[in-house]
């Protein structure tokens, strides 16, 4: 559970990803796929090259629900409600793949907010999308 102090952070440093959108989502994902290239077996009909146009704008998708995310911190759930069933229903994605973005995502962070991106940040960070993840992965069971 986010404390008070987490939330604030989370805001805080979501300013700076607000007008990046597309480039840390392109960014996160293609770290996501030379990493761990097993996930590529979900984005068969992508063009995986760097800075496809499919994958920044899956990218811009994938931050743009990550801030309704944010904007919703007190009620996951909801939020993330039809893309959890689209993700289990629907793509039948496995719930790890979740948190390999996560992890990427965060990397994406760091390098961008450097300095910013302090270890207090990270934690709340690592608290928030671990949250996501779960909710994401809510439907599987």
């Amino acid at each position: 559970m986010l404390n008070h102090d987490e939330k604030q952070l989370i805001k805080h440093a979501w300013e700076k990803v607000l007008g990046h959108q597309e480039d840390f989502g392109a960014e996160a994902l293609e770290r996501m796929f030379a990493v761990y290239p097993q996930t590529k077996t979900y984005f068969p009909h992508f063009d995986l090259h760097h800075d496809s146009e499919q994958i920044r704008h899956h990218g811009k998708k994938v931050v743009t629900a990550l801030g309704d995310a944010v904007r919703h911190m007190d009620n996951l759930s909801e939020a993330l409600s039809e893309l959890s069933n689209l993700h289990a229903y629907n793509l039948r994605v496995d719930p790890v793949n979740f948190k390999l973005l996560s992890h990427c995502f965060q990397v994406v962070l760091a390098v961008h907010l450097a300095d910013e991106y302090t270890p207090q940040v990270h934690v709340a960070y690592d608290k928030f999308l671990a949250a996501v993840s779960a909710v994401l992965a809510e439907k599987y069971r």
